[in-house]
């Protein structure tokens, strides 16, 4: 498999771009790998990038995303930090990648037993995490059940990937409420964002559609 290029990029839709990753999902699930030559795919992005796609996910180091969609050299942007949240840096990053780029998805992907949202819902409290923390508390909020204070801490592993579910939809509503740019690229249908899931037991991403 060839890396992207100018023309294969200018074909992309975000449907399209979509089902690219379903399908390496897809092959990532059942062991199966697309045959790239790596060392090839540096030398056709040498000269320039790319990528169909920007993926949001986590730090964690089971959750690669290059990995989990079977994606290659030049295929998507990918950003990374603990609890997938956005800021402006992040922001700005992701208006690069579409806007001047040309990635036509963005996708913000949270994952089962994550170890961020866990320390959010303990109110973990240690050096610079606890202001990292913070950014994934309105997740724990909005996620009103179950009431039983005793129930909403990391050893409820359902309370925990609501708690991960619902921090994707609110990052999704920040990257519109915070970037006009990406939010009106999504309105003309020159972009996509979307949210996903994805469970480390199975290998499976689920997308929010």
């Amino acid at each position: 498999m060839k890396a992207h290029t100018r023309e294969t990029q200018a074909t992309m839709t975000p449907q399209k771009a979509l089902q690219y990753l379903k399908e390496g999902n897809q092959r990532f699930q059942n062991n199966l790998k697309a045959n790239r030559n790596l060392l090839e795919q540096v030398n056709d992005t040498s000269d320039g990038q790319f990528p169909f796609a920007t993926i949001l996910s986590c730090i964690d180091s089971r959750v690669s995303a290059e990995l989990v969609f079977d994606q290659g050299l030049g295929d998507i942007f990918s950003a990374r930090i603990a609890g997938n949240f956005v800021n402006e840096d992040i922001l700005g990053s992701m208006e690069f990648a579409s806007k001047l780029a040309g990635t036509k998805l963005i996708v913000v992907l949270g994952h089962t037993s994550c170890g961020a949202i866990k320390g959010a819902c303990d109110d973990v409290k240690l050096g610079n995490l606890t202001a990292m923390l913070s950014k994934i508390k309105p997740a724990v909020n909005a996620v009103m059940e179950p009431l039983d204070v005793s129930l909403r801490n990391s050893k409820n592993l359902e309370f925990v990937d609501n708690v991960s579910h619902m921090n994707v939809k609110l990052t999704i509503d920040r990257i519109h409420a915070e970037s006009p740019i990406l939010s009106e690229m999504e309105k003309n249908g020159e972009i996509m964002i979307i949210g996903g899931m994805y469970d480390i037991n199975t290998g499976e991403v689920t997308f929010f559609e």
